[in-house]
């Protein structure tokens, strides 16, 4: 829904008013009378509406795609450097077991192929090779050598092919379309500060395991787009269909998340973070009540009839005018809502990085949170694992 500013409305007033003046003076009873000005208003949208439709095709995302690109690309050299049957002899014959490099999934692919099945079941590599290629871990960031990079290294990694798969469809789905919307400095600010939001939280709960991912990220930007939604709500016309599409894709994402070898802190740190963004970078200006504008005698008076002095006043007034649309272009909730989401937003890093560098473990001080990550049943239990996929 496109928005209409306080020039195009001024422009149109003064087209009629030139469009009755020159009707007058030709003083031709036979002439057609200038269009009534809400017929000029209405025309004035359509183009303007035009000119947005056009705009938004003109427009072609690059971030997302590049993104996406990156992550197969950093993909495809963690299964060049995992180097399975290689590494899969070396390993096996210093314990003098006679193994065979046959057991890789996918030999063919020679040092491509996949780690076997019980120890990678995602079609990827070992849990050694993502650890050397960042993947997140606590006790790394909190050493002597103060790896507090891997908070961003680790949104880059995946931990195989199924996983990769699921953030390729998730950016396809939804960050092409929200980069449209808004262009790429937004979504990309979204994109990567959802993910170190999701990754700083991992680091907190997450012990003795790697973590790698960007389903913080892509999470991030799911909730971006639901807060989306909220913020700019009188803008859309159907409202319930894209909200409950989004809630049931964030659900699926926490659920599968409470499975073991799984990090759902990263997913819950990347929304929550995500979301709140969405409150501050995606807010839009909302319509204007033209039917008000147009009752105000203020707004709408004619300079042309206005003798010597008066006109000064009347400008002046003019000028009032403009400045009270311009205070109405945000509605009061939005202003609300982004005050309160920067402000949540800085509680949430700075009490993340007091917390992980003072080397506090809040899992002593929530003994339920860890339910949060994986929730044991009578088919999987939650021990701890290598390496886990966020």
């Amino acid at each position: 829904m496109p928005v209409y500013d306080f020039e195009s409305l001024e422009g149109a007033l003064k087209d009629r008013n030139n469009a009755q003046s020159s009707a007058d003076g030709q003083q031709q009873e036979s002439a057609p009378s200038p269009p009534p000005l809400h017929v000029i208003i209405r025309q004035r949208r359509r183009v303007v509406a035009h000119d947005d439709a056009q705009e938004e095709r003109r427009y072609m995302p690059f971030l997302t795609p590049i993104i996406l690109l990156a992550n197969v690309a950093v993909f495809v050299f963690t299964m060049y450097l995992n180097d399975c049957p290689g590494n899969t002899v070396e390993n096996y014959n210093n314990n003098n077991v006679k193994h065979s490099s046959t057991s890789c999934v996918l030999p063919l692919l020679h040092r491509f192929s996949f780690q076997p099945f019980q120890q990678n079941p995602l079609l990827g590599p070992s849990t050694l090779t993502l650890q050397k290629m960042g993947g997140l871990e606590r006790s790394l960031i909190l050493s002597k050598h103060h790896q507090a990079w891997r908070l961003l290294t680790c949104i880059w990694l995946h931990a195989g092919v199924f996983h990769i798969l699921i953030d390729i469809i998730a950016l396809l789905v939804v960050g092409i379309r929200l980069e449209i919307d808004f262009g790429a400095l937004r979504i990309g600010s979204i994109y990567f500060l959802s993910g170190f939001g999701g990754s700083l939280l991992s680091a907190l709960f997450v012990e003795n395991q790697i973590s790698v991912g960007a389903s913080g990220a892509v999470l991030g930007i799911l909730g971006a787009t639901l807060s989306e939604l909220l913020t700019n709500w009188s803008r859309y016309e159907k409202k319930c269909a894209p909200i409950v599409t989004l809630l049931l894709l964030v659900l699926i994402n926490l659920v599968f998340g409470l499975m073991p070898h799984v990090d759902n802190f990263a997913h819950i740190g990347g929304f929550v973070v995500g979301f709140l963004l969405g409150f501050v970078l995606l807010v839009r200006v909302q319509d204007r009540d033209y039917n008000n504008m147009l009752q105000d005698d203020k707004f709408a008076g004619n300079d042309g009839l206005l003798p010597g002095d008066a006109i000064e006043d009347h400008q002046q007034q003019q000028h009032q005018a403009k400045i009270r649309i311009i205070m109405r272009k945000y509605k009061v909730y939005q202003i609300v809502c982004l005050l309160l989401s920067v402000i949540l937003l800085l509680a949430f890093f700075v009490a993340g990085f007091v917390l992980l560098f003072m080397g506090i473990d809040p899992n002593k001080k929530c003994s339920w949170c860890h339910y949060l990550s994986c929730v044991p049943t009578s088919q999987w239990q939650c021990n701890n694992n290598n390496s886990i996929p966020s």
